[in-house]
């Protein structure tokens, strides 16, 4: 899928979990669904990684696009090195290990454990980078037509203002996870969410995704999976924009409103 349907579903994803938190007795205050869920719309296009023209490469000037370079050839390594005798041979990286659930569970306990142990600066970032990111593919219109500039400076400020919200007593910081020196810790989970809803999204596709890896799948070890052919779509095709993303929007509508006690 193209970026702004992958952000739609991961804030959707979100919201839907605050709806099924809250039915279980661990309701998110406000400020954890407000921020979870943008977190989670900026981690949907993180994967993407791998991808020299994708919005997360554009997103941060010359550093994201080196990254990327990096990643891809990163990627490709692993690939290579892992491939089983099925699976073809690639010249490039992309939709190979940043598309799997063992990138997504490292990522996410990875900005987890720096948001433990980093403190506040940490948390900042991780808010900075997802917001700038959540921006981009949410807001992709206006994002493209602006100075990056404005974007990052609107990230930082979001940022800054979220957590000194999620600080207050109640609103958030240790929410889950209650234990003294446990605040923020559950800035993994929406991470981790989004970049298996971008892989979920991917599968989708005419392509599909290797999620799974590195369990192998009959002769392939990075098996694509999706569903049957004839239910598969092209990248930003009539299917992602007039069926897809307004059912995301639906979707994260309802759940927003039964994590918030609406309905």
């Amino acid at each position: 899928m193209m970026g702004p349907a992958h952000s739609l579903s991961g804030a959707a994803a979100w919201l839907g979990v605050g709806a099924a938190a809250a039915a279980w007795g661990y309701s998110m205050p406000w400020p954890v669904l407000v921020v979870g869920a943008l977190i989670c719309a900026g981690a949907a296009l993180a994967p993407d990684l791998d991808h020299k023209s994708a919005t997360i490469s554009r997103a941060f000037g010359p550093v994201s696009r080196l990254l990327c370079e990096i990643v891809d050839k990163l990627s490709y390594a692993v690939y290579q090195a892992t491939r089983s005798a099925g699976d073809p041979r690639r010249s490039g990286g992309h939709r190979t290990l940043t598309h799997t659930w063992v990138w997504a569970v490292l990522v996410g306990a990875g900005c987890s454990a720096a948001a433990i142990w980093g403190g506040r600066w940490a948390v900042l970032a991780i808010l900075f980078v997802h917001l700038v990111l959540a921006v981009e593919g949410l807001l992709w219109r206006a994002a493209r037509v602006s100075s990056d500039v404005l974007v990052w400076l609107l990230g930082a400020t979001s940022a800054w203002i979220l957590a000194g919200v999620l600080d207050q007593p109640g609103n958030g910081s240790n929410w889950l996870f209650t234990e003294p020196g446990q605040e923020y810790l559950w800035l993994g989970l929406p991470i981790v969410l989004g970049a298996l809803v971008h892989d979920i999204g991917d599968a989708l596709t005419i392509s599909g995704c290797p999620i799974l890896w590195p369990i192998p799948i009959g002769r392939k070890r990075w098996y694509p999976i999706g569903p049957p052919k004839f239910m598969r779509f092209r990248a930003g095709s009539w299917v992602e924009m007039k069926v897809l993303m307004p059912v995301f929007m639906l979707a994260g509508g309802v759940g927003g409103a039964a994590a918030l006690g609406f309905i």
